[in-house]
């Protein structure tokens, strides 16, 4: 089981918003809006995304990584690597 299932609908819920807000990005080039909005909206989009991403991998360390960590041995330093991996990739982003 995943550590996001708790979570799922509410997950589900802020991606299919961030979705809307993407169509409603290419809906606004497609219209010729003003620079300035659409950067407005590329930003409000990218901020749900981040959310969604922050929400899932506190879900991962809360479960997954914790799980790993009291069993121990080489699936912990697994899941320790991903994770790290992971937050790196976030902050790159």
């Amino acid at each position: 089981m995943h550590g996001y299932v708790d979570n799922k609908a509410d997950l589900t819920k802020r991606l299919r918003r961030a979705e809307g807000q993407v169509r409603g990005i290419q809906r606004m080039v497609d219209d010729d809006a003003y620079c300035i909005d659409i950067l407005t909206q590329v930003s409000a989009v990218t901020k749900a995304l981040e959310t969604v991403a922050l929400q899932l991998l506190e879900d991962h360390l809360s479960h997954c990584v914790a799980e790993a960590t009291r069993e121990g041995g080489p699936v912990a330093d697994e899941k320790l690597r991903e994770a790290s991996a992971a937050i790196a990739r976030l902050v790159r982003s």
